[in-house]
């Protein structure tokens, strides 16, 4: 059965920029009421807040809220401010795109390599998994905990090819981003007999700002687009729309997947 997005509410960690951004205001476009996690300076934060000005010029209303979405004082906060506005039925569709970490390799670079590349500090690796895998958990956790998390509920976790390939200076992001979808099978499971749905979302190519900061990105835009099936790069908009194609559903039956949004660049890259 397909159910009407408009009325309900989305939470959209990394709301921000890239995917989530994009995703939340096609969820706005729904009709669907957003609350945002991001984190940013001054200058980002003010950006934000515009933003959620124009989503609620979409006649939704758009809450951001400005917090490190890894600290345990961040879900503290606003998990009650969650209850609160959404009359204590909690959010239809979650959405984790969350893209803070550390870029570098586990070793340092090789003798003859075109840059530098230090290896990983345990503090880095550490952070990186905990903010881009972890924080899933335990959001999820608290959700539940506070009945937040509804039957027919939507969770979905952005990760990447870099999960399970090997890219240059992307090494602790791939850790993470291996453990996010391992952390979906499992919650998928767990969370099978409450009628909620949990999914990673695999992006194709995109130019965003997380993408920008891979060492080499250059040379891995230029590749993908080339040989991507649909001839061109994976766009923001495409991953949104799928996002809110799988939320209209309130069968909970597609679960535990890892689903590519790439125009079928993973078949031939």
């Amino acid at each position: 059965m397909f159910v009407p997005l408009k009325g309900s509410w989305a939470l959209v960690f990394g709301v921000s920029s890239g995917m989530g951004k994009e995703t939340a205001r096609a969820l706005a476009e729904a009709g669907c009421n957003v609350i945002g996690v991001h984190f940013d300076l001054a200058e980002g934060q003010q950006r934000a807040e515009q933003y959620a000005e124009t989503l609620g010029g979409l006649g939704v209303e758009a809450h951001f809220f400005n917090r490190n979405i890894a600290a345990p004082r961040a879900r503290a906060e606003l998990v009650p401010v969650i209850r609160d506005l959404t009359s204590g039925v909690g959010p239809r569709i979650v959405l984790h795109s969350v893209a803070y970490g550390t870029l570098t390799s586990f070793l340092p670079a090789r003798a003859g390599q075109e840059e530098e590349v230090p290896e990983v500090t345990q503090q880095q690796l550490t952070m990186t998994v905990d903010v881009m895998a972890h924080s899933l958990v335990y959001w999820i956790q608290d959700l539940v905990r506070a009945a937040l998390l509804p039957r027919g509920a939507k969770v979905f976790a952005m990760t990447s090819a870099g999960g399970s390939r090997v890219l240059s200076g992307y090494a602790p992001v791939a850790a993470a981003k291996a453990t996010l979808e391992s952390h979906v099978r499992n919650l998928a499971v767990e969370l099978a007999p409450r009628g909620v749905a949990v999914n990673a979302i695999r992006a194709g190519t995109t130019i965003t700002p997380a993408l920008l900061r891979i060492p080499g990105n250059e040379k891995l835009v230029a590749h993908c687009r080339g040989v991507n099936p649909g001839g061109r790069l994976t766009r923001a908009e495409d991953v949104a729309e799928a996002i809110v194609a799988l939320s209209v559903s309130d069968s909970p039956w597609l679960t535990g997947n890892v689903i590519g949004v790439d125009g079928g660049e993973a078949l031939v890259v």
